[in-house]
């Protein structure tokens, strides 16, 4: 009988539990953008996350982008080498204002790192989120605004 009401205790304690999450959900954050609209942006913060970045992506949902997390403040300078797709990228500073804005750069069409051109890291930011192209546009997104993760 004692075991029949550890079991049902736990049972009952388990279901009150909190839900299960998806890898997705657990990896990533929802970035608000002025005016309420809402990106499910995956989170990456090791540099081996970092470098890989959007590569290989033959596609981006419009709700949907990548929030990198930088350690620390600096002038981190971003590439699009293995990208297929054309990406906005939006800097910001540890207060979450958009610092910096390159719409729609271009996949690097070449296997020659050295040929890939940078762009950013003119002004010192801590977080990046990039977003499919067009997506900063489309959203109204401008200098100066604070985007709230």
């Amino acid at each position: 009988m004692r075991a029949a009401v550890l079991v049902l205790l736990a049972s009952v304690m388990i279901a009150c539990g909190p839900k299960s999450s998806t890898l997705d959900e657990l990896n990533s954050r929802v970035v608000t953008l002025p005016g309420g609209r809402q990106v499910q942006a995956e989170v990456v913060a090791t540099p081996q996350e970092m470098a890989r970045g959007l590569m290989y992506r033959s596609s981006i949902a419009p709700d949907r982008g990548m929030l990198f997390i930088h350690e620390r403040p600096g002038y981190n300078s971003y590439w699009m080498y293995h990208c297929i797709i054309s990406l906005d990228l939006i800097w910001m500073d540890g207060d979450h204002r958009i610092v910096e804005l390159v719409p729609n750069a271009p996949p690097c069409k070449t296997e020659e790192t050295s040929q890939c051109p940078n762009y950013g890291g003119h002004e010192q930011s801590r977080f990046v989120l990039e977003l499919g192209g067009g997506m900063a546009a489309k959203y109204g997104l401008k200098l100066g605004d604070r985007l709230d993760f």
